[in-house]
């Protein structure tokens, strides 16, 4: 019997065995076996194989050895392998490496613990033994449990007047300064919650010709003895103060820091 495969002709390609198993073993020329399929076992290629159309394989187990690849892309960019002693996903081509998905989770082996957890359009948080720690939210970040850091930084943002009025963002930092062109009126916006206690440091600067501008403060200003301190008025003196929230900005706590500074 012979058999055509892409375009060569190929005898002696159907060899039955002698216990009659129905064995089809496919030889080239030269005898050698190519493909054998046994019905009762698995089929065995001796070389590679090319498959130019879909590519459908039933069963639960799929068995690669050690360094044996799956390897996508023209220059075999992605390849996803076990190197003998750790699992690898290894990206050497261009652009990134992108899990896409609406829920990703990374778990421990057993799959009873979560690691990371990232949801689309929510958090994306950080576990310690299967204990949520770090999550993003819609303003930044949420820390269960000890923060301890190395350094401790804070954003400054020095903040400018219009028309009389200038106003201190909590969202944008927690050290502020503001040089004084004219007479304006603070107004404090984006407070955390009730419940969140948040505090910020403000250096008012006079200009250098001793205007001796003034400032109003936000009504909810709750200040010692219930007076607001007088600003310096001589040129380029530096005062600074202190404020401090814990009900969502519906009161506010004022202290002097310092005045008269050079």
């Amino acid at each position: 019997m012979s058999i055509i495969s892409a375009g060569t002709l190929v005898t002696d390609a159907l060899v039955h065995t002698a216990d009659n198993t129905g064995r089809l073993v496919f030889k080239t020329n030269g005898s050698t076996t190519a493909l054998t399929i046994d019905s009762a076992q698995d089929a065995t290629f001796a070389g590679g194989v090319t498959v130019t159309g879909n590519l459908t394989v039933a069963g639960t187990t799929t068995s690669f050895g050690d360094n044996d690849k799956i390897v996508l892309g023209d220059g075999q960019d992605l390849q996803i392998f076990h190197d003998g002693s750790n699992s690898v996903i290894l990206d050497n081509g261009t652009g990134n490496l992108n899990i896409k998905a609406d829920q990703f989770n990374v778990m421990n082996a057993a799959g009873n613990e979560t690691k990371i957890a990232a949801t689309t359009d929510g958090a994306a948080t950080l576990y310690y033994d299967n204990t949520a720690r770090i999550a993003t939210t819609t303003v930044g970040a949420d820390v269960t449990g000890e923060f301890i850091a190395d350094s401790y930084n804070e954003t400054y943002v020095a903040v400018t007047s219009s028309s009389n009025a200038t106003t201190v963002d909590c969202h944008a930092g927690n050290a502020f300064s503001h040089t004084l062109t004219e007479n304006t009126t603070f107004t404090f916006s984006n407070p955390p919650s009730s419940g969140t206690a948040f505090s910020f440091s403000l250096e008012i600067i006079q200009d250098g010709s001793a205007s001796g501008y003034t400032v109003a403060w936000p009504g909810t200003v709750d200040w010692p003895a219930a007076t607001a301190p007088t600003l310096t008025a001589t040129a380029s003196a530096k005062d600074v103060f202190v404020f401090y929230t814990r009900d969502g900005g519906t009161n506010w706590y004022g202290f002097t820091a310092g005045q008269a500074l050079g």
